[in-house]
């Protein structure tokens, strides 16, 4: 057997992958694609991280095709699976134990018993103590979600990356992705005095007292000014990190269903997740990312990256030495 072959092991890590733990090379273009290569199981004993796909999309008020989003970040994460993330210091798949846990599966035909359905899906990994990392589908997935943390943990923080505000007033059981967190703040789920929303590009005259840093706030003030309103209002609080696609630029993330101009580039997503380590999260997502309307991958793996990002943060809070 070559050297060369001896490198990629045997392949299809998804599957034949010895340890939970660790890095291994597999050819970028082949295999099967799990996100980062991690192992797709439903066993999770001794398991700190599981990654979800929800595959949903009947909430979106514009362009449809974030169903695809869990499929297309997983096979544009295969780009980032053969090192440690950068800009970070550690590889946090040697701090924590993750698995890909596949895709919730709910009735399409069937949208009245969405949240209950997501809800089932996430309640043994939040019995077996396990940190959903989700990815979506278009944003209203975060609602059972959070819904089903709240559960656990009571009213939490949201840190809330995003071009819309998704707190636009609705009737009582609307399923829209636009109006999910007016009902989540309202319904208790969340503490929205204890939570942020940052990038907003669009206008809500009625805010349910969530402190707002909009996009024109960002760019004046910048990376190190926004980490630091994050991290004391949030404090210490069990908080859920959601990340819509679309707080970056258009140019930057063209494949969603609602791009706004005026947005960010990669570059500064990644260093204001960075900011954010050590952050008492108790579940995070990236949605929206939808690939029928991509170029090049260029949204699938900017959603792969923020992902990532977002496994390190939760190392960081594991590890107080990962930077």
């Amino acid at each position: 057997m070559s050297e060369s072959f001896d490198q990629y092991g045997n392949g299809d890590l998804a599957f034949t992958r010895q340890s939970n733990y660790g890095t291994t090379i597999e050819a970028m273009y082949a295999g099967a694609t799990s996100f980062m290569r991690r192992r797709y199981s439903r066993d999770l004993t001794d398991v700190d991280v599981a990654v979800v796909g929800v595959p949903y999309d009947l909430a979106t008020s514009n362009r449809p095709g974030a169903r695809f989003g869990p499929r297309g970040v997983r096979a544009a994460s295969t780009q980032l699976s053969w090192a440690r993330p950068w800009p970070w210091s550690k590889d946090p798949f040697r701090t924590l134990n993750v698995v890909d846990y596949g895709d919730c599966v709910f009735d399409p035909g069937r949208p009245d018993r969405i949240v209950e359905e997501v809800m089932a899906w996430y309640q043994p990994i939040l019995e077996a103590g396990v940190t959903p990392l989700s990815i979506g589908g278009d944003h209203f997935v975060t609602y059972p979600i959070i819904r089903a943390l709240s559960e656990k943990h009571g009213p939490i923080s949201l840190i809330h990356f995003d071009a819309h505000c998704d707190t636009w007033a609705d009737e009582d059981g609307r399923i829209d992705h636009g109006t999910m967190f007016y009902h989540a703040a309202k319904q208790g789920l969340v503490s929205p005095e204890d939570s942020v929303q940052i990038g907003m590009r669009t206008v809500n005259e009625r805010n349910p007292g969530f402190n707002v840093f909009d996009a024109m706030w960002l760019h004046e003030n910048g990376v190190d000014a926004a980490v630091e309103q994050i991290r004391s209002i949030v404090g210490d609080r069990p908080a859920y990190l959601t990340f819509d696609i679309d707080f970056l630029d258009p140019s930057c993330a063209p494949g969603t269903g609602t791009p706004v101009c005026g947005g960010f580039d990669t570059l500064i997503a990644i260093k204001l997740l960075k900011g954010l380590k050590g952050l008492n999260l108790v579940g995070c997502d990236v949605v929206e990312v939808a690939p029928p309307y991509d170029h090049a991958e260029v949204t699938a793996l900017a959603g792969a990256t923020v992902a990532t990002n977002l496994v390190c943060l939760l190392a960081s809070a594991k590890d107080p030495e990962f930077s």
